[in-house]
């Protein structure tokens, strides 16, 4: 690698590729209505209030969205694809703790969204401990850059 290359860490692509895309699914269920809801296991109760024209589903997922979308900048400012952003060691440990205790303590939340299916929780919180692995994989390689100590 000559001087002053920069090299795009590809798990932290990954797991921005992954919140990005997530993103874009939780968005077509606010575009596409209940159907969507249902199909990505969100719930009946969800998808009920969402085909009554409710505002509580489209207001939720639409902070879904926007967190998503801000994830997915984190990763790719660690990637060093785009500029370095505000507190970006510390987002990323945060994100990989998010997504990884999300991917493995479903069960301790379960009791809250009684209306999720097994299968919802079981590939939703698999997903969630892959990316959570791209997440933390691309943060632990990436760790002097992100703390300053290399370009």
């Amino acid at each position: 690698m000559q001087a002053g290359e920069r090299r795009i860490n590809i798990y932290l692509v990954l797991g921005a590729t992954c919140s990005a895309i997530a993103a874009l699914a939780h968005l077509g269920c606010i575009i596409f209505g209940a159907d969507w809801y249902r199909f990505f296991g969100a719930g009946e109760q969800m998808a009920q209030m969402a085909e009554e024209g409710l505002w509580y589903p489209s207001v939720v997922t639409a902070i879904i969205v926007v967190i998503l979308a801000i994830w997915s900048l984190y990763g790719l400012s660690g990637a060093k694809a785009i500029i370095k952003l505000p507190l970006l060691k510390f987002a990323l440990v945060v994100i990989s703790f998010i997504y990884l205790t999300r991917g493995v303590a479903f069960v301790a939340i379960m009791p809250m969204f009684p209306g999720n299916s097994l299968s919802f929780w079981l590939v939703s919180s698999g997903i969630c401990f892959i990316i959570g692995t791209f997440y933390a994989i691309g943060t632990y390689q990436n760790w002097q850059y992100l703390s300053g100590k290399t370009a």
